[in-house]
């Protein structure tokens, strides 16, 4: 079990997931993040304003800045899933956290279309409806990708090399 647990901790391509102790994939997912609850607050912008065109093309860029964005995070957290041993509740719990994950940039994949083909004006209920269902499944995928990295220490540095940390110089002449 001690050997599962330290592979987990270990990247499986250190030029491409980043180097032990200093995972990429918790970086990139900022950009997504970002992007799709800043598109949300564009949606809401667009139907309180007068000229809603600017926050609802805005929004859609959001959208596809988020999409990107997902990609690259989903390359490099496929890297670190299968850094965890299979059959393992780490492993299960990564695949449900990048099932939803795809699920989500699936549906600002569709929003992204739906709202092209949209006249001008602001953002649709159907759309906007779409946006807070979606963000609403990053949470909880979210939550999941937080309890692999502080319940189960994927990607994370083992303890010993934590607790370096919590050493008082005045003890250690450090």
């Amino acid at each position: 079990m001690a050997e599962d647990i330290e592979q987990a901790k270990r990247p499986v391509n250190a030029v491409l997931a980043g180097p032990y102790r200093h995972p990429f994939h918790p970086i990139l997912v900022t950009v997504p993040i970002g992007a799709w609850v800043s598109s949300l607050v564009f949606d809401i912008g667009s139907r309180l304003v007068d000229d809603p065109g600017f926050l609802a093309k805005g929004s859609v860029w959001l959208i596809a800045i988020g999409v990107v964005g997902a990609l690259a995070a989903a390359l490099i957290g496929t890297l670190d899933l299968l850094a965890i041993p299979t059959g393992t509740p780490a492993f299960r719990t990564g695949l449900t956290h990048m099932s939803l994950n795809l699920v989500v940039t699936a549906a600002y994949v569709a929003g992204f279309f739906w709202r092209r083909a949209a006249a001008e004006g602001p953002v649709g209920i159907g759309p906007l409806v779409l946006s807070v269902v979606a963000l609403a499944v990053l949470g909880a995928s979210g939550y999941l990708g937080g309890k692999l990295a502080y319940h189960y220490g994927v990607r994370v540095a083992a303890e010993s090399t934590q607790a370096a940390g919590y050493r008082s110089a005045a003890r250690h002449g450090s």
